[in-house]
């Protein structure tokens, strides 16, 4: 009990010292309770989704792709019109329903502007069915009942400006038709951002699958007291083996699976970074803790002196530890539902909706949230808590504050560089790896190791690092900046320690930025020595390019030539009979000249020949195949053709690495006509002369399919360095949390260094410093710490970039690309981190009373 009042005692004498540690632990568990409520939020809203939409059973085509796939034909896998009739038949089944459903749609208003969304997620156009009404109820108007009338979501017609009246145009792969909304529909659930429309079930099938009598699945409902499995042995019995059914549950289950990568990646990168966030916390309050310890010395001397033993002194400090982590994670795991909602609002905003109707905070994420903060507190303050068990009853009779012990200096200077060159030694083995997997595990050895030797060796670093960038930043200041110098060398490991804080959040902004630039730069360069042709067309959501967009593309004046680029599953056996299941890339011969291929054995242009096909190099490899040999070809839907290889490419780049190639006209004869792809991209070239006139044009052609966008090469590039820039930006805006915490110690340390020399402050003042003089001596002492922390950060960086960036050349990206105007202005930024970090502290000191400081003990 006495340890438990002594600790609540020196807590809450010293809350205001304490703040900025609890800021930091509230950040942290913020982050890691957010983004548990967040996901689980989105889990529930596609639960209830999937729960409201599925009948107690469903029969699919068995080939039926993925609901979150694209149909390469953009037509739907179908099921006879005459299977309704036969499950409703069926013992046990009250009712089925036929339904057609296409995500393989474009919709677009009268100013012909895409009425889709932007946020990744589907334009579905389905056909009108009872089944709706579990789902969406009609708000306005009325349902669809002829082929000139369709019906859209209620989001969707606010968010475009849609009413009653308005015309849409759906594009599909059987052509364009038009309709008139008659009603739209409120979602009963939270709709996650798809355009949902709806016509009557002959417009759907005719426009939608190419003909009547088809459909894309049956809902099954079973009558009272029929459980779903029984239903789905019986309709499985009365149909056959030839169909996939599916029960609600099941149902519900692929969807959720569709969305675990989605959901899984952005929960872990988030928590990723949480972890970031609690590691540079954890230099925070292993700070705070030490220099009260040091602060306390005589305190904890005459706590020594009068019986406490050194196990009391401990546990005193661990307590007051763990009500700082008890208070941080509480105050968290709140603020953390309030940082879901916000993050909820924001994904709404981009076009994806979550609603606060489905906010979940499972029992788990405050206990997560709560073990994390108290746990990660209480072991950062473990080391403090031991130095002041140590402190002897002798240290009464002393001054506060005592120097470190010389030995433990040289043990953390002989350990830092050897974790130091051990990670410099990974990091070289990954840049020499001869395979990206291996490399992968060096690169992160080497990341961990130079991390933690920077951190350890960080106080002898110190000295020599502070002293030159006074020569540089601080000499200038006259007296005032050697001593804002020489209070930063005073206590090494907290300078050290300081500057690690920020030193990790820089170290990985950097290198990023070596990555993603070196990703840009090589992209760029293969473009430049590979790509031939003038002019690139595809969607930015994978939609395949329609007929109709083909054939206007086709007509378009001043081009040489147009040439198709199609995907398609295929299984190819090798002369050993070993099978592969491949993407076989199905194009015009003109694409050699669109894209330089080299080769090393046999022509590519032969590759287009009847009957014959190239492969990669590195299949060439692994399976002995050599130009001549012949490959068993099983196309997906098609006939099983032997094709002969008639040229091995070189899998050296980037683009269509490992790419098997034959031609169209091949494919056409061993496909069925309805099952042709569509082309992903078409490449185009124009006559010598008008490639300025063919790209307008180009565009004009197609500017009634907004869905597609024409690229010259100058604009692929720039959207590649757009695609990276925003990718950064977001990681840079999750690690700025990070950085906060780390401002937050520099604050900490500034502060708590100026309750520590409140005497000598107060001596400065009455010798003569200046209220303004005392001011920046602090912000400066500020800037030299936070700019060594930024040199040690953007030096870690870049030598981590370097290294990933060599094993990127073994993927085909060979071009090492420092980004120097990056790493300078994060670097000259550091300085105005400081300058902003010193600002309260500074203040503080400057209303110091002078005779009181000077009596102060």
């Amino acid at each position: 009990m006495t340890v438990l009042k002594t600790s609540l005692r020196n807590f809450f004498a010293h809350k205001g010292r304490m703040a900025l540690s609890a800021v930091a632990v509230l950040l942290s568990v913020a982050f890691v309770s957010g983004t548990l409520v967040f996901t689980d939020t989105m889990n529930t809203t596609f639960d209830k989704l999937f729960a409201s939409t599925a009948s107690d059973v469903t029969v699919s085509p068995k080939a039926a792709a993925a609901d979150d796939e694209i149909p390469q034909n953009g037509r739907p896998e179908t099921l006879p019109a005459s299977l309704v009739e036969q499950v409703r038949k069926v013992e046990g089944v009250k009712d089925a329903q036929g339904s057609v459903a296409s995500t393989s749609v474009t919709v677009v208003d009268a100013r012909n502007k895409n009425v889709g969304p932007t946020s990744g997620a589907p334009t579905i156009a389905v056909n009108w069915t009872p089944n709706e009404l579990r789902s969406v109820e009609i708000a306005s108007g009325h349902e669809p009942r002829g082929p000139t009338e369709v019906v859209v979501d209620g989001a969707t017609a606010q968010k475009h400006g849609l009413k009653l009246g308005d015309e849409l145009r759906t594009i599909a792969v059987t052509g364009d038709f038009t309709a008139k909304i008659v009603g739209t529909v409120e979602f009963k659930v939270t709709n996650p951002g798809a355009t949902v429309v709806y016509f009557d079930t002959a417009t759907a099938q005719r426009e939608l699958l190419g003909k009547t009598g088809l459909f894309t699945q049956v809902s099954v409902d079973a009558k009272p007291g029929v459980s779903d499995d029984a239903l789905k042995a019986d309709v499985a019995a009365a149909v056959g083996g030839g169909y996939k059914l599916q029960t609600a549950a099941e149902v519900a289950d692929a969807g959720r699976e569709s969305m675990a990568g989605f959901l899984d990646v952005m929960k872990y990168a988030m928590l990723g970074f949480a972890g970031i966030a609690f590691l540079v916390g954890i230099f925070l309050i292993v700070n705070t803790f030490s220099m009260l310890v040091a602060q306390r010395t005589r305190e904890i001397g005459l706590m020594r002196a009068i019986g406490s033993s050194r196990r009391q002194v401990n546990r005193s400090v661990l307590v007051e530890a763990l009500l700082l982590g008890l208070v941080g994670s509480v105050a968290g795991v709140a603020a953390g539902v309030g940082l879901a909602v916000g993050l909820m609002k924001l994904m709404s905003a981009l076009g994806m909706e979550l609603s606060t109707r489905d906010l979940t905070v499972a029992w788990t994420t405050p206990v997560v949230g709560l073990a994390l903060g108290i746990v990660v507190t209480v072991l950062a303050a473990y080391v403090p808590a031991r130095r002041a068990g140590k402190v002897s009853p002798m240290a009464a009779l002393r001054d506060a504050g005592t120097p470190a012990d010389g030995r433990a200096g040289r043990v953390r200077g002989v350990l830092g560089i050897v974790l130091t060159a051990a990670g410099a030694a990974a990091l070289v083995a990954a840049s020499r790896a001869a395979e990206a997997g291996p490399g992968s595990l060096w690169l992160g050895l080497g990341v961990v190791l130079t991390l933690l030797g920077f951190v350890v060796v960080g106080p002898l670093l110190a000295g020599a690092v502070v002293r030159a960038l006074g020569v540089v930043v601080l000499r200038i200041f006259g007296p005032v900046g050697r001593m804002a110098e020489r209070n930063a060398l005073r206590n090494p490991r907290r300078t050290g320690a300081t500057a690690a804080a920020l030193m990790i959040g820089l170290a990985l902004v950097a290198g990023l930025s070596v990555v993603g630039s070196s990703m840009v730069a090589s992209a760029t360069e293969e473009l430049d020595r590979s790509v031939g042709a003038d002019y690139i067309v595809q969607s930015a959501t994978g939609q395949p390019v329609v007929p109709q967009a083909l054939a206007a593309l086709e007509k378009t004046p001043g081009l040489d030539h147009v040439t198709e680029y199609k995907w398609v599953d295929a299984k190819v056996t090798d002369p050993r009979g070993k099978v592969t299941t491949a993407d076989l890339a199905a194009t015009d011969p003109t694409y050699v000249k669109d894209l330089r291929r080299e080769t090393t054995a046999g022509t590519l242009t032969e590759a287009y020949g009847e009957g014959a096909m190239s492969v990669g190099s590195d299949y060439a490899a692994e399976h002995g195949v050599k130009v001549g040999d012949s490959l068993t070809v099983a196309f997906k839907g098609g006939d099983t053709v032997k094709l002969k290889v008639a040229a091995i490419t070189a899998d050296t780049g980037q683009v269509d690495k490992g790419a098997m190639y034959t031609s169209v006209a091949t494919l056409a004869r061993h496909l069925p006509a309805e099952r042709v792809p569509n082309s992903l991209i078409v490449l185009a070239s124009a006559k010598d002369g008008q490639e300025t006139q063919a790209y307008q044009a180009l565009k004009d052609a197609l500017a009634p399919y907004p869905q597609y966008k024409v690229s010259n090469q100058a604009d692929y590039k720039e959207e590649l360095q757009d695609q990276v820039g925003q990718l950064l930006n977001i990681v840079y805006g999750l690690l700025a949390l990070a950085i906060v915490v780390a401002v937050l110690g520099v604050v900490n340390t500034l502060a708590l260094s100026v309750v520590e020399r409140t005497r000598e402050i107060g001596l400065m003042r009455a010798i003569g410093l200046s209220r303004r003089q005392l001011r920046r001596m602090i912000r400066l002492e500020s800037v030299v710490i936070a700019l060594f922390g930024a040199l040690l950060g953007l030096g870690l960086g870049m030598g981590w970039g370097t290294a990933a960036q060599k094993l990127l050349a073994l993927e085909g990206l060979g071009v090492l690309e420092i980004p120097w105007p990056t790493i300078v202005t994060v670097f000259v930024g550091s300085a105005f981190v400081g300058l902003f970090a010193a600002l309260v502290p500074a203040f503080r000191a400057g209303r110091m009373n002078v005779l009181n400081a000077i009596a102060s003990e």
